[in-house]
C-alpha cells in the first residue's frame, strides 16, 4: 500500500538552525522528526508529513498554511517557513499488518462516563456498528472467534474486553468447581446426597438480590461483583447448615418434623440475621469504592435478600 508525504528539509543558504526549524515544524503539524545533521552533507529531512488522503486542494492549501509560518533566522529578522526549508513530494511504501493472514486494522479508544466498563461499552457500539454498512457490507462482529477468511469487512472486538472475556470464563469455571466442592463437604457431613441439594438451594437465589441491587445504585457488574457472588456461596450455605443442623437435632430428640422445621427457622433467624448485618456493614465501608463497589454491592444486596430466603426456603424444601 501506497502513501504520500511532504518531505521538509532545511536550506543551507539561510541562517536558521536545524533543530529550531525542527521544534516549530513539530509543534506545528506533530510529526516524527529526523535526527539533525550534526556532522555537514546533505540537510536531512526534517518531518516526513503525511498527506491526508483527501483531495490535492486540500493538502496544497494545508502545505501553505504552514510554510506562511514565520521562523527567526540568526540575523533576527523574521522570515516565511517557505523561505528557510524546501518541500517536495514523495510515495512511501505504508505497512500492511496482518494477523491470522487476514489483514487488519487497529481502531482504540477509551471509554468514559456511563460506559465506562468495557463490557457496556462494547454492548453500546454493538448496537451503533450493526447499522452500518462500509463499501455496501454490513460489517460481521466477532467477540471470541476471529474472522473466517471470505469476510470483507469485519470487526473483532479485542483488548479490554477479551480480557473481560477470559476474567468471567475463568470466574465462572472457578465458581462450578467451589459449588462442586461445596456439595462434596456437605454430602460428607451429612451422609446424604440429597439433604446437600436443599442446602445450597438457595445460592441460585442471590441473582435476586445482586442484579437489581446493581440496576437501583447504578453500578455496573465487574470482576469484583463477580468474586462478591462466589463469596455470597459460602456465607448462604453456612446459614443453611444451621437450619438443617438444627432441624436433624430435634427429630433426634423425637420431635415431629412439622415443628421442628418452624422451630428452626424462629430460633436460627437471630443469628442468621447478626451473620448477615456484619458481612453487610463491612461492604458499606468499600461502597464508594471505583474498584470494589462491584464487590460490596454484590455482597450487601444478595445477603440481605439470601437471608430472608434462606429462612423461607430451607424449611419448606426440608418439609416436602
Amino acid at each position: 500500500m501506497r502513501g504520500s508525504r511532504a518531505l521538509i528539509r532545511p536550506r543551507r543558504t539561510v541562517g536558521a538552525t536545524t533543530v529550531l526549524l525542527a521544534g516549530l515544524l513539530l509543534g506545528a503539524c506533530g510529526e516524527t522528526a529526523a535526527p539533525p545533521d550534526q556532522a555537514g552533507g546533505t540537510p536531512p529531512e526534517l518531518v516526513r508529513m503525511t498527506l491526508a488522503a483527501r483531495s490535492q486542494a486540500a493538502n496544497q492549501a494545508a502545505m501553505e498554511q504552514l510554510l506562511a509560518l514565520r521562523v527567526r533566522s540568526r540575523s533576527g529578522a523574521l522570515v516565511p517557513l517557505s523561505e528557510v526549508v524546501s518541500v517536495r513530494e514523495a510515495g512511501w511504501e505504508q505497512t500492511v499488518q496482518h494477523k491470522d493472514l487476514l489483514p487488519y486494522t487497529y481502531v482504540t479508544g477509551d471509554d468514559a462516563g456511563s460506559t465506562d466498563s468495557p463490557l457496556y461499552g462494547m454492548f453500546a457500539m454493538v448496537d451503533a456498528l450493526a447499522e452500518r454498512t462500509v463499501a455496501g457490507y454490513r460489517l460481521a462482529q466477532h467477540f471470541v472467534a476471529q474472522p473466517a477468511g471470505d469476510i470483507r469487512y469485519a470487526v473483532k472486538w479485542d483488548g479490554e474486553w477479551q480480557i473481560t472475556y477470559e476474567t468471567f470464563r475463568d470466574m465462572g469455571l472457578a465458581y462450578s468447581a467451589g459449588l462442586i466442592l461445596i456439595y462434596l463437604l456437605v454430602v460428607g457431613q451429612f451422609r446424604s446426597y440429597v439433604v446437600p441439594l436443599v442446602i445450597m438451594a438457595p445460592i441460585p437465589l442471590t441473582v435476586i438480590g445482586v442484579m437489581p441491587g446493581h440496576a437501583l445504585l447504578g453500578a455496573q457488574f465487574t470482576a469484583t461483583s463477580m468474586i462478591g457472588m462466589i463469596a455470597l456461596a459460602g456465607i448462604i450455605v453456612r446459614n443453611s447448615i444451621l437450619l438443617i443442623d438444627f432441624i436433624n437435632h430435634a427429630l433426634a430428640a423425637g420431635r415431629p418434623l412439622r415443628e421442628a422445621v418452624i422451630d428452626a427457622a424462629a430460633v436460627r433467624a437471630k443469628p442468621i440475621a447478626l451473620t448477615a448485618v456484619a458481612a453487610m456493614s463491612g461492604g458499606f465501608f468499600i461502597l464508594d469504592d471505583p474498584i470494589f463497589q462491584g464487590l460490596a454491592v454484590s455482597l450487601i444486596f444478595g445477603i440481605l435478600v439470601s437471608t430472608v430466603l434462606t429462612l423461607l426456603v430451607i424449611p419448606l424444601l426440608y418439609y416436602t
